[in-house]
């Protein structure tokens, strides 16, 4: 090979590219070079010329260690006020999701506490949160509204999203989700409130550059297809893509709905039926798998994951970080359930936060170690990539890389944490 100067070279480590044949696309003995923020060279050591210290700036020697892209979490509610620790006794104390939503808890408590806060109190209440993510290999990370339900709520919960993106040096990517909740004070006017989120809201959201996607809770306790096909088109004229909370409680055919758009993702999915598989095969949709979710509420209907490999639908795994159903913080720790609870193979589930959660997010410079991918990547105190999803909690990054950079993650002193 010729004698090209780079940023970076990381030599003698274990490379889990997601790509090629090879299980986990693994190079054994292998090393990666970063070049203004990208991946410029990857390959095994013995492709090196013989003076490899002579080939970048920086050079270190990994003595083995697993690297891979750095970890896509695609589906947060990770920016909320307050928290729903009493509903978590009452569930345990015999309490259903329903009926606790249908008492004026659930989703409608978070938003009272979102209300209440201001900007620089949701970013403080969140940046802990967003951190530990980034402790957990996460350099990607979505986030969701849908706590604030009016205008001037739903728009400090996007600015604290961005905010929580250069903070921390991470790329984040916002989904709008006007339609999570009926509001108090629509209680009676469902259709007031629809066309108050199609009509004002998401354009002004759009408007003003905080919107990547949009998102809609697609249940019998959330909102029915017609309300969501009304924001479905509005986003389709501001040009944005879809994404949607589906069959999580019941099948509400939600899955063919934003197949029928193009959605990037369908999400939770336990009740999702055969039809609802062939619609986002057909559509390229991806499955957005949820174990925190079904773990939390001690849910027996498991999603159909032999139905999603047998018609070839992508399935991602995330978090879904949120205060009611799932406090989780750790995108390995979820990877780690869905092989136990959802019966994934290692292999899956990695490909879920990492190549398919990058394409659940309509990304594709990110997802996988190849030449001309985003330096997003993550070196680990691990020797294999299914050590990942077999330690159970635990810190296991040893070093995190966001567009070549390396990022802390430590914590700030208090007075450069409230900076903005």
């Amino acid at each position: 090979m010729s004698a090209p100067r780079w940023d970076r070279l990381l030599l003698n480590a274990t490379l889990a590219t997601f790509a090629g044949d090879a299980p986990y696309g693994l190079i054994g003995h292998g090393a990666i070079a970063l070049h203004h923020g990208r991946i410029a060279w990857i390959g095994g050591m013995d492709a090196l010329p013989d003076a490899p210290a002579a080939l970048a700036d920086v050079v270190e020697s990994l003595d083995g260690a697993l690297v891979t892209p750095g970890l896509i979490d695609c589906h947060t509610h990770l920016v909320f006020g307050g928290d729903r620790a009493q509903e978590f006794d009452l569930r345990l104390n015999g309490a259903s999701y329903e009926e606790i939503a249908r008492a004026g808890g659930g989703i409608v408590s978070s938003v009272s506490a979102t209300r209440a806060a201001s900007e620089e109190q949701l970013f403080a209440q969140s940046l802990p949160r967003a951190r530990a993510l980034l402790a957990d290999g996460v350099t990607t990370l979505e986030i969701k509204s849908g706590y604030g339900l009016d205008l001037d709520s739903e728009r400090r919960m996007l600015r604290v999203a961005r905010r929580l993106g250069r903070e921390l040096g991470i790329s984040v990517r916002t989904s709008f989700l006007g339609l999570h909740a009926l509001p108090p004070e629509y209680r009676d006017r469902r259709a007031d409130y629809v066309t108050l989120v199609c009509d004002k809201m998401l354009p002004a959201l759009a408007a003003e550059g905080l919107v990547d996607a949009v998102d809609a809770f697609c249940e019998n306790i959330g909102f029915s297809r017609d309300e969501t096909r009304r924001v479905f088109e509005r986003a389709r004229e501001l040009g944005l893509p879809v994404k949607l909370h589906a069959e999580q409680l019941s099948d509400q055919d939600g899955t063919a709905l934003v197949a029928e758009y193009g959605g990037l993702s369908a999400d939770h999915l336990e009740y999702l039926g055969e039809s609802g598989v062939r619609a986002m095969a057909r559509a390229g949709t991806v499955a957005v798998l949820l174990p925190g979710a079904f773990y939390a509420l001690r849910e027996t209907k498991l999603p159909p994951v032999a139905l999603l490999r047998e018609h070839g639908v992508p399935m991602a795994v995330a978090t879904d970080c949120n205060p009611g159903t799932s406090p989780l913080l750790s995108l390995r720790l979820a990877a780690g359930m869905a092989c136990t609870l959802f019966r994934l193979t290692p292999e899956e589930a990695l490909l879920g936060v990492t190549v398919n959660a990058a394409r659940a997010l309509g990304l594709t410079d990110r997802g996988t170690l190849a030449i001309g991918q985003r330096a997003d990547l993550v070196v680990w105190d691990a020797r294999g990539p299914a050590d990942l999803c077999y330690w159970i909690g635990g810190s296991l990054a040893r070093k995190i890389y966001v567009a070549g950079e390396a990022v802390s993650r430590r914590k700030p002193s208090r007075r450069s944490s409230s900076a903005s």
